[in-house]
């Protein structure tokens, strides 16, 4: 398996104090959050990280942890499904995305591991009381997102939630058979949209029958960093 971490967006939801460093050095009590990740990051002897925004000030953390890395230059006018696919080809059959503004439990690597020959979206159970401690109810309606499950495969995600809340979030984590990474690089490349969010383009993929998406759950811990917010809610919850 060989990670690929997306961090060269900006973070224009976080403070402006915040602003001088990627969002992914954001300081969590005492620990940026790619440090609260480490281990998992450990597990990998390839791994990529695709960087932009002020990057050179992920250097340390890149040699630390013997990450290659790729620069998105355009990160301005690009979003993370971009940054994905300047990704060469790789010999690993099997690729971990990761975005890099979450804090999770390592030992999710052992659900993946369990999971073989499918592409698989990581999602959270249990996921409302977190949202509760970031927004108020209203909020939540339209800053988290729908997904359809049918006959344990995903039929669409990234929607808006209209009535109903779903029993999952999707957690920014998704493992992908190389193949399929392929098919869906040249869909994108197809498709011409360098501004496309994630879920999107995942929820397109999946219109067209480009690839399959199955869900993989877990209760373990998980965090999202998005806003001054998040930080501090985080911060309280976190050890």
């Amino acid at each position: 398996m060989e990670l690929i971490l997306l961090a060269a967006g900006r973070g224009s939801r976080v403070p402006k104090k915040f602003r001088g460093h990627p969002k992914c050095l954001v300081k969590i009590k005492r620990k940026t959050i790619l440090d609260y990740n480490s281990n998992f990051f450990k597990y990998f002897k390839k791994k990529t990280i695709v960087v932009g925004y002020k990057y050179a000030k992920l250097l340390p953390f890149i040699k630390k942890y013997k990450f290659n890395y790729i620069i998105n230059k355009n990160y301005r006018k690009t979003n993370m499904v971009y940054s994905l696919f300047k990704m060469k080809n790789t010999t690993s059959k099997e690729i971990i995305i990761c975005y890099s503004d979450i804090i999770f439990d390592s030992k999710i690597i052992n659900n993946i591991k369990k999971s073989k020959n499918r592409n698989y979206i990581l999602l959270k159970k249990n996921w409302l009381k977190i949202w509760k401690g970031r927004m108020e109810y209203k909020k939540i309606l339209n800053d988290a997102e729908n997904i359809e499950i049918k006959s344990d495969k995903i039929i669409s995600i990234g929607q808006k939630i209209i009535k109903k809340l779903p029993k999952y979030q999707y957690m920014g984590i998704i493992k992908l058979k190389f193949k399929d990474f392929l098919k869906l690089k040249k869909f994108f490349k197809k498709i011409n949209n360098n501004k496309i969010d994630m879920t999107s383009f995942l929820n397109l993929a999946l219109i067209k029958k480009i690839i399959k998406l199955y869900p993989l759950y877990t209760s373990k811990f998980w965090y999202e960093i998005d806003s001054g917010k998040d930080i501090k809610f985080t911060s309280k919850e976190i050890w």
